[in-house]
């Protein structure tokens, strides 16, 4: 399957084919061996690259682990990635490429040193303000006592909100600040843009009473804030989502994580969703990672 998928790849580039693939990145077990890599044309049928081996290992964080790798492309075409390098870390790792084969050395951005008693820095993900012309990361962090009333609803005392930082460089950041807030245990927050307006897809973590499903809040610029919450648009015990326009619709991913397997949900005007979990076929023990378009050039470089 993997040879037909390059042989597919080859062949489109020499008929001139030029349109997107779909790449996917994840990790497996507990984020040992880094960066894992799948492909796709349709955004249904995602084979893994590489013979699914790690396209990164990791270096950085006191665990050495990369969990949750997000992804994201530049106006200048390079790509930049975050990840989860531990989970008792308070720290996010951070490389980037050209190409995705070749990486720069790896960091790690020290998010929550103003906060000592953070106990984590969990799935950091990134977006381009384009308006703004800076980058967002933002991932979730608990800070035991910061929000009490809510410190019943998690599990294992974790009361998680969404903090951020900008940087139009990856070298110099601005304060760590706090995202979003919808009054309760929120974690794995991303952001896709319809329209004027920005969407911010979330995972709403309350275990007393279960909730763990994914829910949306709206604003008018990337930075927020964010209000509008929306009931959840997908099951229980999900987590992990990633968003992409694909042929007119938009397509939800998220890890089923009980499951071991992935799903998925799709709207064309993000208030009226289809699950499509069923139609959708991924690598073997594919866990948390996003998805974004990429170029036949790209595609071809990742063989």
């Amino acid at each position: 399957m993997i040879r037909m998928t390059l042989l597919l790849i080859l062949l489109a580039l020499a008929a001139g084919d030029d349109r997107p693939y779909y790449l996917f990145t994840s990790f497996r077990g507990n984020g040992e061996d880094g960066l894992h890599l799948a492909l796709s044309r349709d955004g249904y049928r995602w084979e893994a690259l590489g013979g699914d081996r790690s396209f990164l290992r990791p270096e950085v964080g006191g665990e050495r682990l990369m969990r949750d790798p997000c992804l994201a492309q530049g106006p200048d075409g390079t790509f930049h990635m975050v990840w989860t390098t531990g989970w008792r870390d308070r720290t996010i790792g951070y490389a980037s490429s050209t190409d995705l084969v070749r990486w720069t050395g790896q960091r790690a951005i020290p998010v929550m040193a103003e906060e000592p008693t953070a106990r984590n820095a969990w799935a950091p993900e990134l977006f381009y303000d384009a308006a703004q012309k800076r980058w967002l990361i933002f991932w979730a962090t608990t800070i035991p006592g910061r929000f009490p009333e809510t410190d019943r609803t998690g599990n294992n005392g974790l009361n998680h909100r969404i903090y951020c930082v900008t940087t139009e460089d990856f070298k110099t950041f601005s304060p760590t600040q706090l995202f979003f807030d919808p009054g309760f245990n929120v974690i794995d927050a991303t952001i896709l843009k319809s329209g004027p307006k920005y969407y911010l897809v979330f995972k709403d973590e309350r275990q007393n009473p279960v909730k763990k499903d994914l829910r949306l809040a709206v604003s008018d610029r990337a930075e927020g804030p964010y209000g509008e919450v929306t009931e959840p648009f997908t099951r229980d015990w999900v987590e992990g989502p990633s968003a992409i326009h694909i042929d007119g619709r938009w397509v939800v991913y998220f890890d089923q994580y009980r499951e071991r397997r992935y799903g998925a949900v799709t709207s064309t005007d993000l208030k009226q969703w289809a699950d499509i979990s069923s139609q959708l076929s991924f690598p073997k023990d594919h866990r948390h990672g996003s998805v974004l378009q990429i170029t036949p050039a790209i595609a071809h470089g990742l063989r």
